[in-house]
């Protein structure tokens, strides 16, 4: 790893990774709030360094985290930073970030749970639990009978062998968020056919962070 804590630069690059592929790419621009350890300490530990360089596709042993925020200038990657505190019971090292690509958004909000190690505890205001050890498939879709049968038969046919499956919803009837870990990424052909559901709104792959 690049910088002086694993738990203030490699867990908060792994992070910036992970809001990265939410919009599949280098955003156009970001809100990184910070919270607990991560708003006091945070920029002198490289903090903001290495949520930026996340942002960008860097690794936590990428030795450009360094100057990932001139990077992020010379890009056109617009960051701004705020320290906040999160509402209910969060990790000291936290951070919400809130990212645009396109016409692409997404909202996180992740710790940095020490030694590298990371927990995303929300995506887009769903809860999660998404730890980043394996490819993760995060799938948005109508709260209907038959949404996880259909999925998982899609990944079936496409030889992709399911680790675990997590689903959460704000309310009955409404969206849900489905969680897949999954042992590698699903083909293109079967991404585009988790798309074509009727009751998916959207599909996004989160690699494994190393």
């Amino acid at each position: 790893m690049v910088g002086p804590s694993s738990s203030h630069t490699a867990g908060a690059c792994r992070l910036g990774l992970i809001a990265r592929a939410l919009v599949e790419g280098t955003p156009d621009r970001a809100l990184v709030e910070l919270h607990g350890s991560f708003a006091r300490t945070g920029v002198g530990h490289g903090t903001d360094r290495a949520i930026v360089g996340g942002l960008l596709g860097y690794q936590p042993d990428d030795e450009r985290l360094r100057d990932s925020l001139d990077a992020a200038v010379a890009t056109g990657l617009a960051v701004e930073f705020k320290n906040t505190t999160l509402r209910g019971d969060h990790h000291p090292n936290s951070t919400r970030i809130t990212v645009h690509r396109g016409e692409n958004s997404a909202l996180l909000v992740g710790s940095s749970i020490g030694a590298g190690r990371i927990i995303v505890t929300s995506i887009d205001g769903f809860p999660v639990e998404i730890s980043g050890a394996y490819t993760t498939l995060v799938v948005v879709a109508k709260d209907i009978r038959g949404v996880v049968a259909s999925v998982a038969g899609a990944l079936a046919e496409d030889t992709v062998n399911l680790a675990t499956i997590r689903v959460s919803r704000r309310q009955k009837g409404g969206e849900a968020i489905h969680i897949y870990e999954l042992d590698h990424a699903p083909s293109p052909a079967a991404m585009a056919q988790l798309l074509a559901f009727p009751a998916t709104k959207t599909v996004r792959v989160v690699e494994r962070v190393a």
